[in-house]
């Protein structure tokens, strides 16, 4: 029987046999473990399971009821897998909050802590409502930038494609002409050529190459201080690190926000929070700051520390601090830096596609010149 502890076990066994001589723990066995199967969540979906959590919950149906609905209703395959399995230890005397720990490996900290919260605190309907209103919007935020960033990638690629596509055929077609015809090919020429024959011959070396280079990144990007450099090097790309460290900060005060108004304890909190930043960089240096924090200083001043947020945002959550306003002022702020983000990557998006353009029309002229000026001299030859 598996059971929260003897007494839940007792109560469930107590359905199928009416007496009970003796129940023992079974020693040295584990709890079956996360799942490593489990595809990614979606926060689309995180959003309407909150949402579907707070509605049944708050018309009075028991949890386990709640669980067994949702995950039959859900169309996210490695969400449902989890609600069923959850379903199970919360009808075995488990905590929501637990099962959602033991079994979804995939499932964010944030989500876990703030229905644990709720659970001690008897509100969960209503962190199921925070956690609605918080992955909602994360979602919409992130969608918006996705949507806009479709055309310039679009375009990159079709760009490449073209370009290797005459290299590899057109180049060598006009190249055995003029050679038949014996003309004297100029640099322009010569050089495109070269090129030309560069990349027929050694093509697959090429992207074995850029491929090996692409893996090796992100092999190193999995340890340690990979990670923690690379992340600290994306916030000094022109436009992209501005983009990334506010999309950050919202990302920051946002969850704070949810999380202070489940209940969590300041320190607590942070704790969360630096584990569901996007930017690794940031959120060591903000973890430095935890133990400063649980020695009695203000949020204020250990963000002003770790000197990785905007100004604004450190500044306000001094303000929320002082006026006892935190989670209200969170809010507003992460809004604001949500609104931010989306600006800065419209007006990044609106810089690269005139750069892209520019990029393409040097293409064009240079393989222009390089057909075109044997052929003038040929006619100059003929006259």
């Amino acid at each position: 029987m598996e059971a929260f502890d003897e007494y839940a076990a007792v109560s469930k066994i107590k359905e199928t046999c009416s007496v009970v001589t003796k129940i023992t723990e079974v020693q040295g066995r584990t709890r079956e473990r996360k799942d490593l199967t489990l595809g990614k969540i979606s926060e689309k979906s995180l959003s309407i399971m909150c949402s579907q959590f707070a509605i049944i919950l708050g018309a009075g149906l028991p949890i386990v009821r709640a669980v067994e609905l949702i995950a039959d209703q859900t169309t996210d395959k490695a969400l449902k897998k989890i609600l069923k399995q959850a379903a199970g230890d919360v009808a075995a005397g488990f905590g929501l909050a637990q099962s959602f720990e033991n079994k979804g490996k995939n499932l964010p900290t944030t989500l876990i802590e703030t229905v644990r919260s709720g659970e001690e605190s008897g509100t969960l309907d209503v962190s199921f409502k925070r956690l609605h209103t918080y992955y909602d919007k994360s979602s919409k935020t992130k969608g918006k930038i996705k949507s806009a960033m479709v055309y310039p990638v679009f375009t990159m690629v079709v760009a490449v494609v073209v370009v290797i596509i005459i290299m590899v055929v057109a180049v060598p077609a006009f190249t055995s002409s003029f050679t038949s015809m014996g003309i004297e090919m100029p640099g322009v020429t010569k050089a495109l050529i070269a090129m030309s024959e560069f990349f027929t011959r050694f093509w697959a070396i090429l992207a074995i190459i850029i491929a090996g280079g692409i893996l090796a990144w992100k092999l190193w990007g999995r340890t340690e201080g990979g990670r923690l450099y690379q992340d600290r090097y994306r916030l000094k790309v022109p436009l992209l690190g501005k983009l990334a460290n506010l999309r950050t900060a919202g990302e920051f005060a946002n969850t704070m926000s949810t999380l202070l108004a489940a209940g969590l304890p300041m320190v607590k909190a942070v704790h969360v929070t630096t584990k569901i930043l996007g930017n690794y960089y940031i959120a060591t240096e903000i973890g430095r700051q935890l133990p400063r924090l649980e020695e009695g200083k203000t949020l204020g001043s250990c963000l002003h520390a770790a000197g990785v947020l905007p100004e604004l945002l450190v500044e306000m959550t001094g303000v929320g601090e002082e006026t006892g306003t935190m989670e209200s002022t969170l809010d507003v702020i992460g809004a604001y830096y949500d609104n931010e983000a989306e600006v800065a990557s419209a007006r990044a998006l609106s810089l690269m596609e005139p750069i892209i353009i520019c990029f393409l029309a040097a293409i064009v002229c240079f393989i222009l010149l390089a057909v075109y000026m044997p052929m003038f001299s040929l006619y100059g030859g003929m006259a």
